[in-house]
């Protein structure tokens, strides 16, 4: 299996998902098709801008290759545009929620490749996989005024640290890193997924003083 190729499929499938997640959002906000572009363009490049710049990976990857741009560009508009029947079919909030996973699953395992490529320790590596995939979504959800997902749901990062960790113990022991990364990415898909559809939630410490 051509790793890079596998690779480059899930980096523009991401930027393209968390830019759909971020046009959706856009179009719930009733904002104008431009705002869309704006919103959706930050989601889906935010988190892997970060991880480049935290790495020292300049210039930043879509600078270099401006697909990934209109990749973002494209996503925005089309989760712009299709909002409404989104909304008619089901529930635009779960579209946008379920975008956004499939957009995390992803970059936690891109992110977290990123770390090993530099040559960062594991537990850097990992940490990189949570920025990149959850740093576009805090930043669109708080470009429009919305507590960002991030900080609401509590399986969310905690599902982007097991498709990171996953893929990075799996190339450790040798495993092929194109598997590694589909199996990690579809893990986190599973923990995000299985946290929306049963409300999963960490425990919470409990009223102080009881």
């Amino acid at each position: 299996m051509n790793v890079e190729l596998v690779f480059a499929i899930l980096d523009y499938a991401g930027v393209g998902l968390f830019a759909f997640s971020g046009g959706m959002l856009a179009a719930r906000k009733e904002l104008d098709p431009f705002g869309a572009l704006i919103v959706g363009a930050v989601t889906g490049m935010g988190g892997g801008t970060l991880r480049d710049i935290l790495l020292g990976q300049l210039p930043v990857y879509w600078i270099e290759t401006p697909e990934y741009f209109g990749v973002a560009l494209l996503g925005a508009l089309v989760g712009y545009y299709t909002s409404p029947w989104a909304q008619a079919l089901a529930s635009r909030r779960s579209a946008l929620v379920w975008a956004d996973a499939a957009g995390l699953a992803v970059f936690c395992v891109i992110g977290a490749r990123a770390g090993l490529a530099v040559g960062a320790h594991w537990s850097i590596a990992a940490l990189t996989g949570v920025m990149s995939a959850a740093f576009g979504g805090l930043i669109r959800d708080i470009i429009v005024n919305d507590v960002p997902l991030v900080l609401k749901e509590d399986i969310y990062a905690l599902a982007a640290l097991a498709g990171a960790g996953a893929y990075i113990g799996a190339v450790s022991l040798g495993a092929d890193a194109s598997l590694a990364a589909v199996g990690a990415a579809l893990l986190a898909f599973g923990l995000r997924g299985c946290a929306i559809l049963f409300k999963w939630s960490l425990p919470p410490i409990g009223k102080l003083g009881e």
